[in-house]
């Protein structure tokens, strides 16, 4: 097998998950190009791990075993998040969500200095 065609596929799988990091507005749409990402580094490293000699057998392997636990963890902690922010703002657009601001009634009410 020539290790140029996985390589080649993992980097359009990488650059196509980063455009979808960088362009996509519903939060739910950017957890599924992280996990785009996220396979094309396992696919690096199940295919490095088959065509480089390394002193660690099944290396590649088992880091991608941890990438994919982390994957998992990944995909919980952010559906838990987007669920939350569906409740509170009644929309999963990441443009809109101000991440340095109160809480809205706090926000509604000018600040007065004690």
């Amino acid at each position: 097998m020539r290790p140029v065609i996985p390589y080649v596929t993992a980097a359009l799988l990488f650059g196509a998950g980063v455009y979808g990091v960088l362009r996509r507005r519903n939060a739910v749409l950017v957890l599924m190009a992280v996990e785009l990402m996220l396979n094309a580094v396992n696919l690096i490293l199940v295919t490095a791990d088959t065509t480089v000699r390394a002193t660690l057998p099944h290396g590649g392997q088992v880091f991608a075993l941890f990438v994919i636990v982390l994957a998992a963890a990944e995909v919980g902690v952010g559906l838990a998040i987007v669920l939350q922010l569906y409740r509170l703002r009644a929309s999963v657009a990441v443009d809109t969500v101000r991440l340095d601001a109160a809480p809205a009634s706090e926000l509604d009410e000018p600040r007065v200095p004690s």
